[in-house]
């Protein structure tokens, strides 16, 4: 099994992870429908945080007392975290820009920017791995954030996955306004891509947040998926940088939702998951309050890293083979799947068409 979720807190734990995957489903909804949910959720919002991040740093720096035991300094400081939240963010500013036709959204070389953005967003991910299995290999070691990461081949594996993954986003430029405005459309960004992203993506969590993974490795990741599927055909990567930028943005203000409090000695919420991993459903260590584990602190207690070995040579099968039938395409029809269209025949990629102005 991929997370402990049985016993007497697994209707708990299913639960508020369907609560979490129709909330963002929901927000998603609410901020690509009209200009004004955009404006709100990826303008308002986020520069009301910054300010918060900002005071928070610098009564780091400072010493204030308030920011001692704060949340998001306590469990949140780590680069990860802000790069993805703001690489993120800059994503969903940009598809709007192009879904709305504003400034810059109307030129044609800037249609290549949803390439390039989720192409940064998944190098972070693929550096994270790499440093995972550097800073751990073959043992557990407590993260900046406290929490206890278990590094290996798996994390080679699905880094190589991740940069295979880049090179599977086919026809950069060519990417649309919807009909009704309500979405960035990426025709040839089809079923093929998603679900080998998704494969690869819930690696990344299952391998470098692992405690988070429960929510963001499965919740996160089917709320753009089933809208793709279900009413929003072509729109996947807006919803997907949508869903990843609110996510982001909770779990940075709220991250004890989510968390294994190391520190404390081992409590946390009833709804809180961990993977298969962590034998026994414990941690490798548990500190105290008094007593707290310094951070970068090595463990070789018992480890199972057989489930996040299989989805990370998952993840490196599928992407491997994605890409090896784009290239087959391409030699076979004499394109360049980085400025042609692949995957015409598809009816997801008729069906995305048909959305646009």
């Amino acid at each position: 099994m991929l997370f402990n979720v049985y016993g007497e807190h697994a209707l708990v734990q299913w639960g508020m992870m369907l609560a979490v995957l129709i909330g963002l489903i929901l927000f998603n909804e609410f901020s690509r429908r009209t200009k004004w949910g955009g404006i709100i959720t990826f303008g308002v919002i986020p520069m009301a945080l910054t300010i918060y991040f900002l005071a928070i740093a610098i009564g780091a720096k400072t010493g204030a007392e308030w920011v001692v035991n704060n949340p998001t300094h306590e469990y949140m400081r780590g680069w990860f975290h802000y790069a993805k939240l703001y690489a993120s963010l800059t994503g969903c500013i940009g598809f709007m820009l192009i879904k709305y036709e504003w400034g810059i959204g109307k030129q044609h070389w800037f249609r290549c920017f949803p390439f390039v953005i989720v192409a940064i967003n998944i190098l972070i991910a693929v550096v994270s791995d790499f440093e995972t299995a550097a800073r751990g290999w073959n043992c557990w070691f407590l993260s900046n954030e406290g929490v206890w990461l278990y590094g290996g081949w798996h994390n080679v594996m699905n880094g190589i996955a991740g940069i295979l993954n880049i090179l599977c986003m086919t026809a950069w430029w060519s990417v649309y306004s919807s009909k009704d405005k309500t979405d960035m459309l990426w025709p040839d960004m089809t079923w093929v891509y998603i679900i080998v992203y998704d494969v690869w993506n819930f690696a990344y969590t299952y391998n470098c947040l692992p405690t988070h993974s429960w929510f963001c490795g499965i919740a996160l990741l089917l709320a753009p998926t089933i809208a793709a599927l279900c009413w929003n055909r072509g729109g996947w990567i807006q919803n997907r940088a949508n869903t990843l930028c609110i996510w982001c943005m909770f779990a940075q203000v709220v991250p004890l939702f989510q968390e294994w409090l190391v520190n404390q000695g081992g409590k946390h919420n009833v709804w809180a998951t961990l993977p298969s991993l962590y034998v026994g459903n414990v941690l490798p260590e548990v500190g105290t309050a008094e007593a707290p584990i310094a951070i970068g602190t090595i463990s070789h207690a018992a480890a199972d890293p057989t489930a996040i070995t299989i989805v990370s040579a998952l993840a490196l099968i599928v992407n491997t083979a994605a890409f090896a039938y784009i290239m087959y395409q391409a030699c076979k029809r004499h394109i360049n799947p980085y400025t042609t269209d692949v995957f015409v025949n598809q009816k997801y990629y008729k069906d995305a068409v048909a959305r646009m102005a």
